[in-house]
């Protein structure tokens, strides 16, 4: 594991810590992101972290590195959080999808669900770009709602060996265990992320002429409000969702009718503004508002597969979301 920055000496002030553990803020994030689905608690746990951190630096005696140091005190941090509480999930796995004949607007708690990360905190500042490729993939929905499915500590273990690359022993030593019970809690972490088969979805890649095409195709049709060209995008078994709501919706024919329906048509006029969430393509959504200009309605995570979009994400909690990622919650034109 390379180091980022030497250890202070342990008389430091407060400060000098502060500078020390600066550089490791942004990759703690990610851990606690994966760890507990929500970008909001992994900045909770990042400052926990910290906080512990310099409370406890007098007795820090460099017999591990102060990365290492730090990622064991986030590690127990988010292993404090998740005692005891009920995993975050997406609304596919609470129960079956519905028709829009059928939808029912039912509102579950901001707890429930697995929250979008804006990147700019999560991902590394790399100039490499098969790291931030492996970034971007790691921070993938579908694979951190899919590892809310594992054991606290195998989740832990997971993301240590296989997103981060530690070595076993590494893992073994953070974690105050033996190499064999690492190696035993990734294989069943394996085991289960294989039943759970979480979609290969495309990163976001601003270099690529393909995708770049489809996403200026996709705010076109939007923006148009175009069903025809909108619903050309999406692959026939496409997937929509809209938090905090737990319904979602499957086909193009049923998207086509959700968006266009008396209730939900609330779309018509947004205009769409480019950001990016867990590596993957998305859009801040601002609609028509009552005097003028634009208001924040959802923020759209896009999932792409073989150049077509295979589930529309509207997160719609966007008091809380628009300012974590930098957004105004008003348009004025």
């Amino acid at each position: 594991m390379s180091e980022l920055a030497t250890p202070p000496a342990t008389t430091a002030t407060g400060d000098e810590l502060l500078d020390a553990f600066a550089p490791y803020r942004r990759e703690l994030t990610g851990y606690c992101y994966r760890m507990l689905g929500s970008a909001f608690e992994a900045d909770d746990a990042v400052q926990e972290t910290l906080v512990r951190a310099w409370r406890a630096y007098g007795r820090f005696e460099g017999r591990a590195s102060l990365r290492t140091w730090l990622y064991r005190i986030a590690t127990n941090v988010c292993l404090d959080q998740l005692r005891g509480r009920n995993r975050r999930a997406r609304p596919m796995d609470l129960g079956p999808s519905t028709t829009v004949a059928a939808a029912e607007l039912i509102e579950r708690d901001a707890a429930t669900w697995v929250e979008p990360a804006p990147d700019g905190a999560m991902l590394p500042t790399s100039s490499d770009p098969a790291e931030m490729a492996v970034a971007r993939d790691t921070l993938r929905l579908a694979l951190v709602a899919a590892l809310q499915h594992l054991p606290a500590r195998q989740r832990a273990v997971l993301i240590l060996r296989e997103v981060l690359q530690w070595r076993a022993d590494e893992v073994a030593e953070l974690l105050d265990t033996t190499v064999a019970s690492v190696n035993s809690a990734l294989q069943r972490a394996r085991a289960t992320l294989a039943r759970r088969s979480p979609a290969d979805t495309e990163s976001l890649q601003p270099d690529d002429p393909a995708q770049a095409e489809l996403l200026a195709r996709y705010v076109d049709a939007f923006e148009r409000y175009d069903m025809d060209a909108l619903t050309a995008l999406l692959r026939e078994d496409a997937i929509q969702n809209m938090p905090p709501y737990d319904l979602w919706i499957v086909g193009r024919d049923e998207i086509a009718k959700w968006m266009v329906s008396p209730g939900p048509d609330k779309c018509r006029g947004s205009r769409l503004v480019p950001t990016s969430a867990n590596g993957m393509p998305a859009f801040a959504q601002y609609r028509p508002g009552p005097d003028g200009g634009f208001v924040a309605w959802a923020l759209q995570v896009l999932e792409i597969v073989d150049g077509e979009i295979i589930a529309f994400n509207s997160f719609l909690d966007t008091q809380r979301l628009f300012p974590r990622f930098g957004l105004p919650l008003r348009l004025d034109h």
